[in-house]
């Protein structure tokens, strides 16, 4: 049951630009076989040829047991700034990530993307920009590979439905953090 066009024990990745400076949609293929599948998560000379993810320093995963759970917008504050890889292993969230660089040509902007199980797509996310998602599914798992310490005093966030982003959320969140909806406007 080997998939054509994949080779035997190899894995095809596709890097697709999300929407906003730095920020990738990446398709893994799996090896299939009789067993299953198996998909390679993360190759370091592959996204290193690129010139993304140096290092990974954490590795988190967030279940979430509701559906329209929103997490976000959240980001660390400089020198603590952290690149985020992606991904959804069990139900369906709406990913999104907001770059807050002001020398990036698309500061300011947006980019969302439906990741979900079944699909094997990750969102990539450059240092510097906010990370938040909505949850699709009850029971939905969502997998971090990040580069960059945690630093608690660097931890901040943005407001999911400030007016100077505009994201179009697919659904109004019914479960969400104190701290997540009061964050302030984002000056500018």
């Amino acid at each position: 049951l080997h998939r054509a066009g994949t080779p035997a024990g190899g894995h095809r990745v596709k890097f697709t630009q999300a929407g906003i400076s730095g920020a990738w949609i990446i398709e893994r293929v799996p090896a299939l076989d009789e067993r299953g599948s198996f998909t390679s998560v993360w190759e370091s000379d592959l996204f290193d040829s690129r010139g993304l993810m140096p290092s990974i320093d954490q590795v988190s995963t967030a279940h979430n047991l509701l559906s329209r759970t929103l997490r976000g917008m959240h980001f660390q504050a400089p020198p603590f700034e952290q690149t985020k890889l992606v991904s959804c292993s069990a139900g369906a969230v709406y990913d999104v990530a907001i770059d807050l660089r002001p020398h990036s040509p698309t500061f300011k902007q947006w980019c969302g993307i439906e990741l979900r199980a079944e699909t094997g797509l990750s969102l990539y996310i450059p240092a510097g920009c906010a990370h938040g998602y909505l949850t699709l599914q009850e029971n939905s798992v969502v997998n971090y590979l990040i580069s960059g310490k945690f630093s608690p005093n660097h931890a901040q966030g943005v407001r999911w439905n400030d007016p100077i982003f505009g994201i179009r959320w697919p659904a109004t969140p019914t479960v969400i953090a104190p701290r997540d909806a009061q964050y302030p406007d984002f000056p500018g």
